[in-house]
């Protein structure tokens, strides 16, 4: 069911991040990615859930840099944001 996973814990091992040091930096990341997912469309229900857990992933990866003003979503980020937004939520 959605909501019932740590997507912290997903980010961290996809970024092959150990440890708390970052947490609070990637919660961040975490929150900026999954209101770029909702202002584009996506189902709460989907931005909640594990369907949307590798893109939030590879959009934290994405928005990892420490250099101002160069953050940007990758092609892929922004292609699966755009199927998540069709994704039935199973109403």
């Amino acid at each position: 069911m959605a909501g019932e996973f740590d997507i912290l814990a997903r980010v961290k091992t996809g970024l092959g991040i150990t440890g708390d040091f970052q947490d609070e930096t990637l919660q961040g990341y975490i929150d900026e990615v999954k209101a770029f997912l909702l202002d584009a469309g996506v189902a709460q229900e989907i931005v909640d859930g594990e369907a949307s857990a590798g893109a939030i992933a590879r959009g934290v990866a994405d928005l990892w840099n420490y250099g101002a003003g160069e953050a940007a979503f990758s092609p892929y980020f922004l292609q699966r944001a755009v199927q998540l937004s069709y994704k039935d939520r199973g109403d």
